[in-house]
């Protein structure tokens, strides 16, 4: 994986901004968001990472949405994104999926770069809180098929809720917000 044209991107949007920089990590589920997000945190000095997941509302996403109305953007921006950006203290609260419930409130993290991964990121409530926006290009039949894989691998047997819901989900949003056309890179990983 080439993380070369993100890396320059975003430096050249460190320097721009002159403040703490976002960059987003988007693609279908299964896609390898998380894979690219921990490459980049490890290739980029004073970076840190966002799972995603911790801003998924848990009985939401796993219905049928044309915009992943499951993902929590308001909380993610609201919380992270804008203190982050502005340098203010903040809290936020990540999903506990082992209690089922927010966990306690925990500082803003303080780095030059905040790397956040999660399925319909790219959605018009957040899109102008990242700066740099990172596209997982992968066919979404192959995203699925991985995602699928993936969770078997580790005991869960989801393939009704991605066959019924997560896969039907992404193509709406794709068909609404093209979010893969909005990144500013997009990284492939066939």
């Amino acid at each position: 994986m080439d993380l070369t044209p993100v890396l320059a991107l975003v430096e050249r949007r460190r320097r721009e901004a002159g403040r703490p920089v976002v960059v987003g990590v988007s693609g279908h589920g299964g896609s390898g968001k998380s894979t690219l997000a921990r490459a980049l945190v490890e290739a980029l000095p004073d970076a840190v990472r966002l799972r995603g997941d911790d801003f998924l509302d848990p009985a939401r996403v796993h219905r049928r949405s044309a915009d992943w109305d499951g993902v929590e953007r308001d909380r993610l921006a609201t919380e992270v994104l804008r203190p982050f950006r502005d340098g203010t203290p903040g809290e936020f609260r990540r999903y506990a999926w082992d209690l089922g419930r927010l966990r306690d409130p925990e500082p803003v993290p303080r780095a030059d770069v905040l790397v956040v991964d999660l399925i319909g990121l790219f959605h018009p409530d957040v899109l102008a809180l990242l700066d740099v926006t990172v596209w997982c290009d992968v066919d979404p039949e192959v995203a699925l098929r991985r995602g699928m894989a993936r969770d078997r691998a580790a005991g869960n047997d989801h393939d009704r809720v991605w066959t019924q819901v997560w896969g039907p989900n992404e193509r709406d949003f794709d068909a609404a917000f093209a979010p893969r056309e909005v990144a500013d890179v997009r990284v492939p990983n066939p």
